[in-house]
């Protein structure tokens, strides 16, 4: 419950519309609770006494109350609606601003399909609580102390029956809470689990499809969904016994008053008319304890939802600035690894990487490789700052990358990964992705250096064509060569291409690098080239060449020097182009 109550901090932008939210209530309040007495008196001093005008003015008096009280009613509600709908957005606002400050280590604990139901289903809880808040929660009490005030006044012995049937309500909405509360924070992690097999299942439904496991998937889906349904079906059992249970009480609290109150009415103690008003308020001072019994159920479920927003919230960034950070000056884009290690957090296997120390000079293409699970990647990673690494450390032109600032690190770093990830728009859009305002001129140079202007052309719309979410509607090959393109546009001091053209041919491959020496060449930002690749003819002809066996840097050198040295690289090219082809080396390089 403290979550939910740390929701509120977001009205604060609101206050004023919430204030005027309330005041409306308590006039709503005062209208309703003027009902019974003026009841009492067209009994008492109008039918009693046969005083027709009294009655008329009475009831006038009473139509008025009650045009007031819809009217607050209706302008509450307005007010209610907008101030929840906006908390809402800058709940969600938050969590996405949150999770976009998130490293890439954030991001292995917290999956896909657990930020999806929090941004979506948790954030919908709360909101629905904040407009109660603004409505109901908290015109109950107010109802209840008003009632309460009014009865006592009209009769003081009438009233010590609501307070001997309030504590027996009070156990039960306190039996009830405690349950709930459990309850609803189940529901809220099976929907996770249902929101995460069913992200899984459509983004990839292709290798689904591919491998005949629609079955398997679906069994998947249903052992989710069953236990949703079942945690969810236990919290609506409560829901639907506790309700019964509060009309029961609330039930015999008015027939307690009316045997009682008709005794002393009998007797001469008590009119009619205070009686009729008595019921009428002891109604009034149970019903909001009945409403907040039907309000436990969603209050139940927003402060699951709460917690767990909150837990997004709450969470520190593995990877972030210090303090002290500051902009990188004049960068050249010298990269040096000084005895670095790595593990991934809560990785109990050891490390990925260890003590690796190399320097890439600026301009030098360095090249990357090793069998699956060598630590290629995770290398690369370390860089930009995905993750941080856990012994050593990596300068950039001599200085700690993590004494700089994020963002002037990441903007000299260009990366294009093995897996492209496009988004829905147009194929501008997506070159220029780093670079919003890049022109149409630069937008085309990157493209043809990455060699998809061949396909980009033959498109209906070519660079207006909108190729969906994630580029489903283009090969793999072709979403590569929009990531580099996307890479080289940000004009970066470093490069980054991870296994980036796995998905390309032999020959358009040599065509993209012939056309990134060029590109490099000529322009004046003296790129450093990072290459990780798994085929060795990608590697040939870089400045050098980095093997790594088991998370160590097992051997560095030219292609030369690794054929002569290496027993890895002499496997790995020998499976690759055997032992005859000759390669033309870079000046100053040795013949193979």
């Amino acid at each position: 419950m403290r979550s939910l109550l740390r929701s509120f901090r977001f009205l604060r932008p609101y206050t004023w519309q919430a204030i005027a939210a309330e005041l409306l209530l308590l006039g709503m309040v005062i209208a309703d609770i003027a009902v019974p007495f003026l009841t009492q008196r067209i009994i008492d001093d109008g039918i009693s006494q046969g005083n027709l005008p009294l009655i008329w003015r009475t009831a006038l008096v009473m139509l008025a109350a009650a045009l007031c009280s819809a009217l607050f009613a209706v302008v509450n509600n307005a007010l209610s609606v907008r101030v929840a709908q906006a908390v809402a957005h800058d709940v969600r606002d938050s969590i996405v601003r949150k999770a976009q400050s998130f490293s890439f280590a954030n991001f292995d604990r917290i999956q896909t399909g657990q930020l999806l139901t929090r941004t979506t289903s948790d954030v919908n809880n709360v909101q629905m609580v904040v407009q109660m808040g603004l409505r109901i929660l908290t015109r109950a009490p107010l109802w209840m102390i008003g009632a309460v005030v009014m009865l006592v006044i009209t009769s003081p012995r009438l009233a010590m029956l609501l307070f001997a049937f309030v504590p027996m309500i009070l156990v039960l909405v306190a039996l009830f809470a405690r349950r709930a509360g459990k309850l609803y924070l189940w529901v809220q992690e099976r929907l996770e689990r249902l929101n995460t097999v069913l992200q899984e299942n459509l983004a990839g439904v292709r290798v689904v499809k591919a491998f005949v496991r629609e079955r398997h998937e679906e069994g998947r889906f249903e052992t989710a969904n069953a236990d949703l349904t079942s945690r969810s079906t236990q919290a609506m059992r409560l829901v639907a016994f506790i309700l019964p249970t509060m009309t029961l009480v609330m039930n015999a609290a008015v027939i307690g008053v009316l045997w009682y109150g008709g005794t002393v009415t009998l007797a001469g103690d008590l009119t009619v008319g205070k009686i009729v008003a008595s019921v009428n308020y002891l109604s009034f001072a149970l019903f909001p304890l009945m409403m907040l019994a039907m309000m436990l159920s969603p209050l139940s479920a927003a402060a699951a939802s709460a917690g767990r927003i909150f837990e997004v919230l709450d969470s520190r960034p593995d990877v972030s600035d210090r303090s002290t950070a500051r902009v990188l000056a004049d960068p050249k884009g010298r990269i040096c690894f000084e005895h670095v290690s790595f593990s991934y957090p809560g990785d109990h296997n050891g490390d990925v990487l260890r003590d690796v120390s190399f320097s890439a000079e600026p301009g030098e293409t360095v090249a990357i490789l090793g069998a699956t699970g060598s630590g290629k990647s995770s290398l690369i990673h370390l860089i930009p700052r995905f993750y941080d690494a856990t012994g050593g450390c990596i300068t950039f032109d001599g200085t700690d990358i993590r004494d700089l600032q994020l963002r002037s690190l990441r903007s000299q770093v260009g990366i294009a990964l093995q897996e492209a990830v496009l988004f829905g728009g147009t194929i501008r859009d997506n070159i220029r992705f780093g670079a919003p305002d890049a022109s149409q001129d630069d937008v085309v140079d990157a493209a043809q250096a990455a060699q998809a202007t061949e396909f980009i052309e033959r498109l209906p719309e070519g660079y207006d064509t909108a190729i969906g979410s994630r580029g489903v509607t283009l090969s793999g090959g072709q979403r590569q060569r929009l990531a580099i393109a996307r890479a080289l546009l940000v004009r970066p001091k470093v490069l980054i291409l991870d296994d980036s053209t796995s998905a390309v041919d032999i020959e358009t491959e040599v065509r993209l690098q012939d056309a990134l020496d060029k590109l490099l060449a000529s322009s004046t930002s003296n790129t450093t080239r990072f290459i990780v690749a798994q085929r060795i003819s990608t590697v040939l002809l870089a400045d050098k060449i980095l093997v790594l066996d088991r998370g160590e840097l097992a051997a560095i050198g030219t292609h030369a020097q690794l054929l002569a040295d290496s027993p890895i690289y002499q496997d790995i090219y020998a499976s690759q182009l055997g032992t005859g082809i000759a390669v033309e080396p870079k000046e100053g390089g040795a013949d193979v």
